[in-house]
């Protein structure tokens, strides 16, 4: 029988514009996070830059002094698409374009400024909060991705986030095959003052992952995050892998994982679109972190993703710095990668 541990009183709540809701009543007010020195809007926009550009650029040589016909059409669809927006988002683009405007002359501003706008309709009802049930507690957090997408760097600016708000957080360095993995978690456990419950490499994740939940249960955290591995070239191996982390954690706790977040890499654009569809399929992911923003050329895809699969995007991440990751928000994110004033 699971041992019985007494109610802790609630902690105090995240600051409001961490990215997370907690569904309970705080007891004491958060104290103010840290500023940083450079706004994330301002360091998002730096780092959609290439994306902007290259679609700005494309758009101001079409558009320069011609008329808007079905021609001009199909050439701007297949710039939107070359720019990973995805086929569905590029259709309901162009098609707002030509209202109202066909056999015009039409400024490259007026349309990234509908650019923009369309974009932020596809992102808007995807931009949520990651909502914490602390009335079980502790909340899972399962982190999953293909290696190389920052799951480990996320868990730990996640962690961050969460102790700065008060919380307890324990950590599981339940990527078992990579020794740089577990000792990257130790280094963020230490860190943010998490502690981190992991074996030699080798060991049993799903295993790993039941220990750690008691021990969450023991030390009384608000919050157990747990990494795994990501060989997507073991595919079957790694689904095996995931799907037992699930059952042995819903043996613990019913509802746990209460949150399957899974990391995406800006970088590998159209890859992670069917990255998102195996990860869903196997491990029930409800819920994204698009990683590597910065200086990349293909931060479109966060718009076909989120066209096509309808996931929250909790939070993206622009930089290795403990405050690159923040709240996802469709109006700076769809100003940034059209290039237009953000009002």
């Amino acid at each position: 029988m699971a041992p019985v541990v007494p109610a802790a009183p609630p902690r105090a709540p995240l600051p409001g514009d961490a990215g997370f809701r907690l569904r309970e009543k705080p007891a004491i007010p958060a104290p103010d996070a840290p500023l940083p020195r450079v706004s994330f809007v301002e360091r998002l926009r730096q780092g959609l830059s290439r994306s902007s550009n290259q679609l700005s650029g494309s758009i101001t040589a079409l558009f320069t002094k011609r008329k808007l016909d079905e021609d001009t059409l199909q050439d701007f669809e297949d710039i939107l698409i070359q720019a990973d927006l995805g086929v569905e988002t590029a259709m309901r683009i162009t098609d707002r374009l030509s209202e109202g405007r066909f056999g015009k002359e039409i400024a490259g501003a007026e349309v990234r400024r509908i650019l923009a706008e369309e974009i932020e309709k596809t992102l808007d009802p995807v931009a949520q909060p990651l909502e914490l049930d602390l009335e079980k507690k502790p909340h899972v957090i399962l982190v999953v991705g293909v290696n190389g997408t920052g799951k480990t760097t996320t868990i730990g600016k996640l962690a961050a986030k969460l102790t700065r708000g008060g919380l307890k957080v324990t950590l599981c360095a339940g990527d078992t095959f990579r020794a740089a993995a577990v000792e990257q978690l130790k280094i963020w456990g230490e860190r943010t003052g998490s502690e981190v419950v992991a074996k030699q490499i080798g060991a049993d994740a799903a295993g790993l992952a039941f220990e750690a939940y008691d021990r969450a249960v023991e030390n009384d955290s608000d919050v157990l995050i747990i990494d795994t591995a990501g060989r997507l070239q073991n595919k079957a191996e790694l689904m095996a892998e995931l799907e037992k982390i699930n059952r042995v954690l819903s043996k613990r706790e019913p509802d746990a994982p209460h949150t399957v977040l899974q990391t995406l890499d800006a970088t590998t654009g159209q890859n992670a679109l069917n990255q998102v569809e195996i990860f869903r399929n196997v491990s029930g992911v409800n819920g994204l972190v698009m990683t590597k923003l910065d200086g990349t050329a293909r931060g479109g895809i966060l718009v076909a993703i989120a066209a096509k699969h309808r996931l929250p995007v909790y939070f993206v991440g622009v930089g290795e710095g403990i405050d690159d990751l923040e709240p996802f928000k469709a109006k700076d994110f769809a100003s940034a990668i059209a290039g237009t004033p953000l009002n």
